[in-house]
């Protein structure tokens, strides 16, 4: 049997087939030295109604070829239906992209350089190489390859009714690091996106949340 020994006391924690006692510790970020944490939040215009199925509305590629990045948490972070759509399912996917050469296209590519997305000031910019968020339409698949199976997929019905909420913030968690011990860890030209699949007639404006570290090893 192993113990761990304070400095000025005897046994602290005993490891094994033993009577139980409480062990406290204190939770902290990943190692992430001169690079950081990092979170975003951010919206969408209306999308336009007929999107085909399985379309990319996010994109994150990670293109550094030293350092890693760790995605603690991906999120539909609320959807709301402008013009009803025709009721049925709606379906959100979380891909592992891998073999990412080429960019997507369309929407808004996000502003990564200078402060932006630090939880610190002393941290540094991200080093992602682009994170992309649809505007009105789909995004430009770019050329990368996904896993046959998703990481983590989420659906949703909607009923044919204008102007509601079809989503709440603080549902449509698509990652949550803390379900499964692990972060998803992202190599140069590896990322992550969200693919939709929603019903006919409607339009829609969704949010995406992140939560990330870049770390020199993990």
């Amino acid at each position: 049997m192993a113990v761990l020994e304070g400095g000025t006391s005897a046994v602290l924690a005993e490891v094994g087939a033993v009577a139980a006692s409480p062990l406290h510790v204190t939770g902290k970020p990943a190692p992430f030295g001169s690079l950081g944490e990092y979170a975003l939040g951010v919206q969408s215009g209306t999308m336009a109604a007929g999107m085909a199925a399985n379309s990319d509305v996010f994109q994150a590629r990670w293109t550094d070829s030293t350092r890693f990045a760790l995605i603690w948490k991906v999120q539909i972070a609320g959807l709301y239906q402008l013009t009803a759509f025709t009721a049925g399912a709606a379906r959100f996917r979380l891909g592992f992209a891998r073999s990412w050469s080429a960019d997507g296209t369309g929407g808004t590519a996000l502003t990564l350089t200078g402060d932006n997305n630090q939880l610190a000031a002393s941290m540094g910019a991200s080093l992602f190489g682009t994170i992309r968020m649809a505007t009105t339409a789909a995004l430009g698949a770019g050329t990368k390859t996904y896993d046959t199976q998703d990481n983590s997929d989420y659906s949703k019905m909607i009923l044919a009714a204008a102007n509601t909420q079809v989503i709440e913030p603080s549902d449509g968690i698509l990652w949550d690091a803390a379900d499964f011990r692990h972060p998803i860890r992202l190599a140069q030209n590896e990322g992550v996106t969200i693919r939709a699949t929603v019903p006919a007639t409607g339009t829609w404006v969704f949010s995406v949340r992140m939560i990330w570290s870049e770390v020199t090893a993990y």
